[in-house]
């Protein structure tokens, strides 16, 4: 049985009289899926666009495995992270702030972790600049005469008044209509691009198979890895949707009769929502490496700068045609603008949690707790304006980033295998196949993330 404070101790993940009986029909558990969108505004954003697409544009078909191993192998570290969070009551910071390797920070001693993720907290933060920057480079593509700095700062300001009400279901709703524009968009483009000179032949496809690396494409490819699919950012911001969705709440305590059958419905529930999110991912994810190494790679373009988003509209407008400019431009504004409604959203679910684990604010405090949220919504969106205006260079922005977070991705892992065996109610822990999977990512990322320290970080001092 799990040591840790009965879910009541943090009424923002469980309130008395919350349990409620899972759905026991797919088409019942449809209704209570909600946190898959949300993040998938997130997940299917500059990554794909900016870095999925430049990776094709340089490499070509080669890395199309690569490409999906990075979208789906990430998903189960969400889902069994959302398992651990639904049935213990605690968030993802205080889980964190579980596991073993004590530090003196704050107001009394945090895990080394939490230290860790602090540090990376500020460089993964310069990703939004290159969002915001490229959302607003794409409302040039259909304004030409805004700058993209003006563009950029309209948008950041649109953000803090969406995103200052905190509400869940606004956000929600939000997301479903972008993510469903350009998740739309980029698939008919896909498709049509069949029926033009840059079809891509069953050759070429065959070709992503091969599982080559060309080592002159690693660091674009530890990129996309880091940025695409659910990221180390992303896993942790799904623990607060699901957490405001509700299902550690009617899940309720762990004492209470018919906790076991409560328990694993909604981890069903969580599931299903796990698998929408990939299947969103991947439908929208594929279309734009496709189309980098179809369109791109062909007219020996690759993205960078001021030019990024227009370049990257070359995608469209050379198999569409012209007039399909204003597809892309609505497309890729719907993207990153979604992305960055979900990223801040997010970051700023986990930011009281970190104060309170460094002892400066009280767990049962929900109205402090909801005006650190506003504020971070406040400040953020000025943060990455600025830093854009100091940098305009969407993708290296987002690069830089996705370095970062990437090197989180074998923590979190690594967490969900302590956590399950040290933590979690042995009724509902999962059974042997996935424990192997959670350690083969595991065992990867850490290796993935010793590539980055020696060849990104350290390689400038070593070679």
């Amino acid at each position: 049985m799990s040591d840790s404070p009965l879910p009541r101790s943090d009424p923002y993940t469980v309130r008395e009289g919350g349990a409620a009986p899972p759905p026991v029909t797919w088409r019942n558990r449809l209704r209570y899926l909600g946190p898959s969108v949300v993040v998938s505004g997130s997940i299917v954003g500059s990554g794909e666009i900016i870095l999925t697409s430049a990776l094709g544009a340089a490499a070509g078909f080669v890395l199309l495995w690569w490409v999906l191993l990075s979208c789906w192998i990430k998903s189960l570290i969400q889902a069994e992270f959302a398992r651990y969070t639904l049935v213990s009551g605690d968030t993802y910071i205080r889980a964190m702030n579980r596991l073993p390797g004590r530090i003196p920070l704050g107001r009394g001693h945090v895990s080394f972790p939490i230290a860790i993720a602090l540090i990376a907290l500020v460089p993964g933060l310069l990703g939004l600049g290159g969002i915001v920057g490229g959302a607003g480079q794409a409302l040039t593509l259909l304004a030409p005469e805004i700058p993209s700095t003006l563009a950029a700062g309209v948008l950041a300001a649109a953000a803090i008044a969406l995103l200052i009400t905190g509400s869940y279901k606004i956000l929600e709703n939000v997301m479903l209509a972008l993510v469903m524009i350009f998740t739309g968009a980029t698939l008919v483009c896909a498709i049509l691009m069949q029926g033009t000179e840059f079809a891509v032949t069953r050759a070429e496809l065959a070709s992503g198979f091969t599982f080559n690396f060309p080592p002159e494409f690693l660091v674009a490819a530890m990129a996309v890895y880091g940025y695409t699919g659910v990221n180390s950012s992303e896993t942790s911001a799904y623990q607060y949707w699901c957490v405001e969705k509700g299902y550690p709440n009617f899940i309720g305590r762990s004492d209470a009769p018919g906790w076991e059958e409560r328990a694993r419905g909604w981890i069903k529930v969580m599931q299903t929502d796990v698998w929408v999110t990939l299947a969103l991912l991947t439908c929208a994810t594929l279309p734009f490496y496709i189309l980098g190494a179809g369109v791109l790679k062909k007219l020996g373009q690759e993205p960078d700068g001021l030019e990024t988003i227009s370049m990257l509209s070359d995608m469209f407008t050379q198999t569409l045609g012209p007039w399909s400019l204003w597809l892309f431009g609505v497309g890729a504004f719907c993207i990153l603008f979604s992305t960055m409604l979900s990223s801040i959203a997010g970051g700023a679910r986990y930011i009281p949690d970190y104060i309170m684990e460094l002892g400066y604010l009280k767990r049962q405090n929900l109205a402090a707790r909801r005006s650190w949220i506003r504020g971070y919504c406040t400040v953020i969106p000025v943060f990455a304006f600025t830093v854009y205006l100091w940098i305009q260079n969407p993708r290296l922005l987002i690069t830089i980033s996705s370095l970062v977070i990437g090197m989180l991705l074998p923590m979190q892992s690594g967490a969900v295998l302590w956590l399950q065996k040290k933590r979690m109610d042995p009724r509902i822990r999962p059974g042997r196949g996935i424990r192997f999977g959670v350690w083969a990512i595991f065992l990867s990322e850490l290796v993935l993330a010793g590539f980055v320290i020696r060849f990104v970080v350290l390689g400038p001092f070593l070679d």
